[in-house]
């Protein structure tokens, strides 16, 4: 079916109102933005353009760090340096192959993904979720499906490719309406992206672009990609109970009795096979060896001797694990992906392997392109001074508003999911923000660390309702499979109540998780910034 007549208005997508114009307006703007790389190739002149009319007209603030504090320039006043100069010429042809190579979330995104290349290419991932929502029972289907769409974001795209279509086939195996498994397994896998149990991708690609935000601040400053485990690892469990209330609450009593006639090929020739016994049985043994892995791990922090402690305090925070915690990532998906695939019959050498590794590295090269061009623009907004002076004015601003207390997060994250609607990459979005908002955040009193989570919730939850993400094309593609005439507004409306309750509830359990209780975020995370 061609996807031109998916887009058409229907009885539940009328083409007035309110909210379809909103939905409209949306998708203009969107429209608006050029590719991701060009925007930043656009931004990173920008600012070059933008310092040297600042920097003419000598722009300055005062520096609020204390006296003596790194990074405190020695008449007490931060001002804006021109790059339309002489100087700044010679620093960005000089700076432009280090600003890349030096670019923190390059490394360990590259490095983590060669772990999970492994997990994903030898089937690992893929069994796993089959058998965590194929063998749940009928009254737990729900939260299984949401709750693995979840997890299913450590290997990227493979909870839209491979969970999302079945989803929505085990739901109409059932005698449920099969776009209430597709929503609910969008919504775990998109609105969730940022929670899990274990650490991924992002984690690293993140803690790198909030790391080189807060060395604005502070130069010294140290965001580790396991910062956000703790709240993200909960986050987990309150993201898929919502999902699976508003799926069997709202979404699935709203699309009402399915109807085989609504859908553009015969359902009855879908199948999805289950995990077949040798499967199975490599499954079990990877996580055989993923728990030895873990135990191996272990033994080098959880004793007081351990030699991946801090080698002066002798404390995990600090230590040498948590900063090499990339690394562990990759053991930990590398070890049972190669054994799984052993026992599987999917993987037999380390042929086999590093063909796995260079297919995921292969499909990275929209990525390091991005990262390139977004390097440099993370360079020149620090180089400079924009970033702190807008930092500095903002921080100002919002004291003399009273928004200086942990109301002001309510805010950031609305304005992050906002921002989302248009600019879909979680990536692109934070490497834009982050420059101002870290610092600017740091000043007001507040950590990275919890910074980064707050704008972890906003970024996660619009991905459902938004044109503009990647994969809402292909979701549409697989919604038209059951319902021929569904439009844009069909799958959006669809799933804005995710959206709606993911976001309240989320950003309740943040302020209660970080200033109620007074829980760090993640190990060793400061919830408020001391210079």
């Amino acid at each position: 079916m061609s996807l031109e007549n998916t887009t058409k208005p229907t009885e539940s997508t009328p083409s007035k109102g309110l909210f379809s114009r909103f939905l409209a307006t949306v998708e203009w703007l969107g429209n608006l933005l050029p590719h991701p790389v060009t925007l930043f190739a656009l931004l990173a002149v920008g600012i070059v353009i933008l310092s040297g009319i600042l920097g003419y007209f000598e722009v300055s603030v005062i520096d609020p760090r204390p006296e003596g504090a790194k990074g405190r320039s020695p008449d007490g006043t931060i001002e804006v340096i021109s790059l339309l100069s002489a100087e700044g010429l010679q620093r960005i042809v000089t700076g432009l192959v280090t600003n890349f190579t030096g670019f923190a979330p390059l490394g360990t995104v590259l490095v983590a993904l060669l772990g999970v290349s492994v997990a994903e290419h030898s089937g690992l991932l893929s069994t796993a979720m089959r058998a965590l929502v194929m063998n749940a029972s009928k009254r737990m289907v729900t939260f299984a499906i949401v709750f693995a769409g979840i997890i299913s974001n450590t290997a990227s795209e493979l909870g839209y490719v491979v969970l999302i279509p079945l989803a929505a086939m085990i739901f109409h195996a059932l005698g449920r309406h099969p776009l209430a498994g597709l929503a609910a397994a969008f919504a775990g896998v998109s609105a969730g992206y940022s929670a899990n149990l274990l650490l991924g991708t992002v984690d690293p690609l993140l803690s790198g672009i909030t790391e080189a935000a807060a060395h604005m601040i502070d130069p010294d400053y140290v965001v580790g990609p396991e910062v956000n485990w703790y709240f993200m690892f909960i986050s987990t469990f309150l993201i898929a109970g919502m999902g699976t209330l508003v799926t069997e609450k709202i979404v699935e009593p709203r699309l009402g009795k399915y109807d085989a006639n609504e859908a553009s090929v015969k359902l009855d020739e879908q199948k999805m096979a289950a995990p077949t016994a040798q499967e199975i049985r490599a499954l079990k043994w990877a996580g055989v060896a993923f728990v030895a892995v873990c135990a191996v791990l272990a033994l080098t922090v959880v004793p007081e001797n351990g030699i991946l402690r801090h080698p002066e305090t002798g404390a995990v925070a600090g230590s040498p694990f948590l900063k090499g915690i990339v690394a562990f990532i990759f053991i930990s998906f590398a070890v049972p992906g190669f054994v799984y695939g052993r026992i599987a019959g999917t993987m037999k050498n380390d042929k086999d392997i590093i063909d796995a590794m260079s297919k995921s590295m292969g499909s990275m090269g929209l990525y390091i392109t991005l990262v390139f061009f977004a390097a440099q623009f993370v360079a020149f907004f620090k180089w400079t001074n924009l970033g702190t002076v807008m930092a500095v004015e903002g921080a100002a601003l919002l004291q003399q508003l009273g928004l200086d207390g942990p109301e002001v997060f309510f805010l950031f994250i609305l304005m992050c999911g906002i921002v989302n609607l248009s600019l879909g990459s979680a990536s692109a979005q934070w490497a834009v923000t982050a420059p101002v908002f870290v610092p600017m955040l740091m000043l007001v009193g507040f950590a990275p660390e919890v910074i980064q989570a707050a704008y972890r919730i906003g970024d996660s939850v619009t991905n459902v309702i938004s044109p503009m993400m990647s994969y809402f094309g292909l979701i549409m593609a697989m919604a038209a499979k059951y319902k021929k005439d569904v439009g844009m507004g069909t799958l959006i409306a669809m799933m804005l109540p995710y959206s709606m309750v993911f976001i309240v509830g989320w950003t309740l359990l943040f302020y209660i998780w970080v200033f109620v209780l007074g829980m760090p975020v993640g190990p060793g995370a400061a919830t408020y910034y001391q210079p």
